[in-house]
């Protein structure tokens, strides 16, 4: 433990932000996680909600992602990685509905 006052104080500020970004970090897994799901309903039963759907859960995560390159939460290179990576499974999607019609 650490006996100095601003070492103290460091270490209340490196767990305010370890909070911080884990609560970040959570909220960009389970927008992707939540944008996937809707991706792969729309891959099952296109029509123009399901695209709809999707485009608001692509929105939101892009936003989310956005705002943790911004704040530092993740570096600017993992944040344009996890945004080609959603923008990459709708495009899939859709190949293989144009490839099956």
């Amino acid at each position: 433990m650490a006996n100095i006052k601003s070492a103290v104080k460091r270490i209340q500020i490196a767990e305010r932000n370890r909070l911080r970004n884990k609560s970040y970090k959570s909220a960009v897994k389970t927008l992707m996680k939540n944008y996937f799901a809707a991706v792969e309903a729309y891959s099952s039963n296109p029509s123009d909600e399901a695209m709809q759907e999707v485009q608001q859960h692509m929105a939101k995560a892009y936003s989310k992602i956005d705002k943790a390159v911004k704040r530092g939460v993740l570096h600017r290179n993992t944040g344009a990685r996890k945004k080609a990576r959603l923008a990459r499974a709708l495009k899939r999607q859709q190949e293989s509905r144009s490839l099956a019609s």
